[in-house]
């Protein structure tokens, strides 16, 4: 069943959809994606906005589909895999994990072992085509396997293959919880800019534009961070104060400490839910 075109979604919370959203937009044939979906609200949206096969339960949607994406919190992979056991041990399909923390060594053994299984870590601006999801297989995964992972996580944005699962936690710190940091740096800078005199119109206004332009220029300009901030820091300036200022409060170091914890908290997730 590893050739079927067919895709099964089990879950179909905000990843999911926007994953379904992806494939459709691509041209994937709507009754080529089943979706498992216990909630009635949810499965219905899911089925009138895509004209995909819906499900209220993950042994139903799997029939057939030679692509599993296991679109469920970390809590309750375990369960869910192992009610779907035998039949990951008839059809041997590729199953993709979207959990953070959840091992493919844990996936496969839930699901019987000997299963092609596929790890991945997506974000949040994955809800909106702007995402990045590192991903990693294990030795039962084929190239072509692999290809259509890609193709269906480039979906939510781009995809980066990591060849060690221990650096999967990693990524986890950097880009699935890195959004999270973002907003929180956002929230800062407009309470700050508040507390300057700005009206809390043009405070919101100049923070989030502000985010917004200076990412464009890290993904646009091939420049790298570094002197991307050098070419604005005059010295002696104001930028060059502010600089200094975070320097002296230690914010590589906080950033390091932070990200460190995101990673170690991944761990934990894994043995928890073993």
């Amino acid at each position: 069943m590893d050739s079927s075109n067919a895709v099964a979604f089990i879950g179909g919370g905000n990843m999911a959809r926007s994953l379904i959203g992806g494939l459709i937009g691509r041209g994937t044939p709507a009754q080529q994606v089943h979706v498992a979906e216990p909630v009635d609200a949810l499965r219905q949206q899911l089925q009138q906005d895509f004209g995909v096969r819906v499900f209220d339960n993950a042994a139903d949607a799997v029939v057939g589909c030679g692509q599993w994406v296991l679109a469920v919190k970390p809590q309750v992979m375990r369960q869910v895999c192992e009610s779907l056991q035998s039949q990951a041990q008839a059809e041997k399909p590729v199953a993709l994990s979207v959990a953070a923390g959840i091992t493919a060594d844990q996936v496969q053994r839930w699901l019987g072992g000997e299963v092609a299984v596929i790890r991945t870590m997506p974000n949040t601006p994955a809800l909106l085509g702007a995402g990045v999801t590192g991903l990693f297989a294990n030795a039962l995964v084929s190239d072509a396997a692999r290809q259509r992972a890609t193709r269906l996580l480039s979906a939510a944005g781009a995809t980066v293959w990591i060849e060690d699962e221990a650096q999967m936690d990693a990524v986890t710190a950097v880009s699935g919880s890195g959004p999270a940091y973002i907003f929180l740096f956002a929230e800062a800078m407009e309470a700050a800019a508040k507390a300057e005199g700005l009206p809390d119109d043009a405070a919101r206004t100049l923070v989030l534009q502000t985010i917004l332009g200076a990412a464009r220029m890290l993904t646009e300009s091939e420049v790298e961070p570094g002197e991307l901030r050098r070419r604005v820091t005059s010295p002696n300036g104001t930028t060059h104060a502010a600089i200094e200022s975070f320097k002296d409060g230690g914010l590589e170091a906080l950033v390091a400490k932070a990200m460190h914890a995101a990673r170690v908290r991944g761990q934990e997730l894994s043995a928890a839910n073993d």
